[in-house]
């Protein structure tokens, strides 16, 4: 009998748990939903993904990988939604809400009102051998209904010494300039086995998305780079990007760095960070998205953890040094991140487009 009554009393306290956590997620909702009626929100998009394994390199030079728990990867267009950057709701249960398998996906709105999307993949694997590797680009008018528009390769006019085309196209995003009307894609690209070997930042321009300028290499800083994403504050550019360096001669340096310019093609300069000799947020970080403040005055760096399935935001009031925020909360798995501004209505009809259930 006491056996009985003390498996029934667990069973009771696990079940006023889950009751309070059920409760607890529907308050937050509520609440979001709540808020943003009142005015603007954020939108952050990812995809999802617990890495298999971290790479490494030994001591003979070669490459190891080392195994990590629980790996997953739903590499399909996630949103979640905020009110002030630093704590993240996701809508639809954080499932997707489109079935293109993508990653790295970058969303903003166009001057025409039209949100574009660029990612990583998109197909085109037919044309490959012709054109070389590709990017996807969608549209959509509400962020509701996506429509692909077509497989991207901003690499066929590039070629190295032995004629081959480079092997990837990662993390591909877009600056628009209000002075000449164009768009500048960048992306990184290497023609090594492996997208994060001896890798640079690239770009080319469009103004229709339909022709663009051959590729350039827009960033080789000496040290294999990728992710790069792009602002402009005042008469400077500021292109945030990840160091992709982990050998035993230089050890673990896969972090966020910054440079900067006084011209959008370059050339940068890149600054020297306080972490890690030069750099500006955690290693092993990546990914590197940013915005303005929501709350005060300043900026907001947001990076993800890959190796420890974590998400990392940092605040700064200059662009240059960066502290560690400590309260926020993402969604669990989101990795490779794009933040934009909503309206209040926008974020309502996500929501209700894709309510959460749980």
């Amino acid at each position: 009998m006491r056996k009985r009554a003390k498996n029934m009393k667990n069973i009771l306290s696990k079940l006023a748990v889950l009751i309070l956590l059920i409760a607890s997620l529907q308050s937050v909702n509520a609440q979001t939903k709540e808020t943003l009626g009142t005015g603007k929100a954020w939108m952050l998009t990812y995809f999802r993904q617990r890495y298999p394994t971290r790479i490494e390199i030994n001591a003979k030079g070669e490459t190891v990988e080392v195994p990590l728990p629980n790996p997953m990867l739903v590499a399909q267009l996630h949103i979640a939604l905020s009110t002030d950057g630093r704590h993240w709701t996701p809508i639809n249960d954080n499932k997707p809400i489109w079935d293109q398998r993508m990653r790295d996906q970058f969303i903003h709105r166009g001057p025409d009102g039209l949100w574009r999307l660029v990612a990583t993949g998109g197909g085109g694997r037919g044309e490959g051998r012709q054109f070389g590797p590709a990017c996807l680009y969608a549209t959509s008018p509400d962020l509701i209904h996506w429509k692909f528009e077509q497989s991207l390769h901003l690499m066929k006019d590039v070629k190295d010494e032995s004629d081959a085309f480079v092997r990837n196209i990662w993390a591909p995003e877009y600056f628009y300039d209000e002075a000449t009307k164009e768009y500048t894609l960048l992306w990184s690209s290497s023609f090594e086995d492996a997208g994060w070997k001896h890798s640079r930042l690239w770009y080319c321009k469009t103004t229709d998305w339909k022709t663009f300028t051959p590729a350039k290499v827009l960033l080789a800083p000496g040290y294999s780079c990728i992710d790069g994403t792009l602002i402009k504050q005042g008469d400077t550019y500021y292109l945030f990007h990840k160091e992709e360096e982990f050998s035993p001669a230089t050890g673990e340096r896969r972090g966020i760095r910054l440079a900067t310019s006084k011209n959008l093609e370059g050339p940068y300069t890149v600054f020297d960070g306080p972490l890690n000799k030069g750099q500006i947020a955690p290693t092993i970080t990546e990914g590197p998205s940013v915005m303005k403040d929501p709350i005060k005055p300043g900026w907001l760096l947001y990076y993800d953890f890959p190796m420890a399935d974590q998400y990392g935001i940092s605040s700064s009031p200059d662009l240059f040094h960066w502290t560690i925020e400590k309260d926020i909360t993402l969604p669990s798995d989101a990795r490779h991140g794009s933040v934009s501004q909503l309206t209040a209505a926008e974020a309502k009809a996500l929501m209700d487009a894709y309510p959460n259930t749980k």
